[in-house]
């Protein structure tokens, strides 16, 4: 059966839903409930091109000034409604009828902007003017190529002190099948460096995101790589709270969309046993 029409759903993340430029809401399946989305990328540019991404028109680059006060504004009267007006009942189908988090992601990459501290310390303040949940999570879903900005980590400190949590992405450990499904060049060193500084700072969960290119699942090479690579962060005793493994839920938007289809949820559980097995915890989203 088919969602209500005017009712939000796990399929359309539309970010002009809301009519905001910052602020919108979302039924996430990997949350669970209403996700506050924080959209950063109005201008739909990002540094890295997932071939998975459903950003309509993406280009590279980084996330235009943010407007602050118009952010500040956009969070109070969404919030409001949210709590005190009739959005939840109108929009939001029963089952998903409660707050979870207030998440940062959007068009592209959320750290490129350049006030991403302020941001967080922003979100902070509001969150005081509302009863919100005591265990509401300000969830940052980030490809972690920037973490090594001040800003960036001023934020991360911030975001810890507000029950705060990281979805760092790291989709495949081969060279080539990140430089196909990522469109980026970052190394494993990197990456590695770059997880160190984010679990250091605030609670972190690797999200990888898993699908058939032309009808084929990961070869076993990269299975193995991606184990090799975890097994490397349990060795140098990098903290992750665990690894989000989820699959593609929404058409991709990119060149690549015909090629990637999903992968079966055998296949992906056999896929969590095996990360299971490294004593790392899996939450899985077909």
């Amino acid at each position: 059966m088919q969602p209500k029409p005017n009712l939000l759903n796990t399929i359309n993340h539309s970010r002009d839903s809301a009519g905001l430029t910052y602020v919108y809401p979302v039924i996430s399946r990997r949350a669970g409930g209403v996700s506050i989305g924080i959209n950063l990328n109005p201008n739909n540019a990002c540094n890295w091109r997932c071939v998975y991404c459903q950003v309509p028109e993406l280009k590279r680059g980084s996330a235009p000034r943010i407007d602050l006060g118009r952010l500040e504004s956009e969070l109070q009267l969404f919030l409001r409604d949210l709590i005190h007006g009739d959005f939840m009942h109108k929009q939001v189908p029963p089952e998903a009828r409660k707050i979870h988090d207030i998440a940062l992601s959007g068009n592209g990459e959320p750290t490129s902007a350049k006030e991403f501290d302020q941001v967080i310390e922003l979100i902070g303040r509001v969150k005081k003017d509302f009863a919100l949940p005591e265990n509401l999570k300000i969830v940052l879903i980030t490809n972690g190529s920037l973490i090594y900005r001040p800003t960036v980590q001023a934020g991360l400190k911030q975001m810890a002190e507000l029950n705060g949590e990281v979805w760092f992405k790291f989709d495949r450990a081969l060279a080539t099948a990140r430089q196909y499904i990522n469109n980026t060049s970052i190394s494993l060193r990197k990456i590695n460096d770059h997880l160190r500084i984010t679990t250091s700072l605030c609670p972190t969960w690797l999200q990888t995101c898993v699908f058939q290119i032309n009808a084929m699942p990961p070869a076993e090479e990269e299975i193995v790589a991606y184990l090799n690579f975890l097994q490397q962060l349990i060795n140098n005793k990098i903290p992750l709270k665990g690894v989000l493994l989820y699959g593609i839920a929404r058409p991709s938007l990119q060149p690549e969309a015909v090629q990637l289809s999903t992968v079966d949820e055998s296949w992906l559980s056999a896929y969590a046993k095996r990360i299971e097995a490294l004593g790392i915890a899996v939450k899985i989203n077909p």
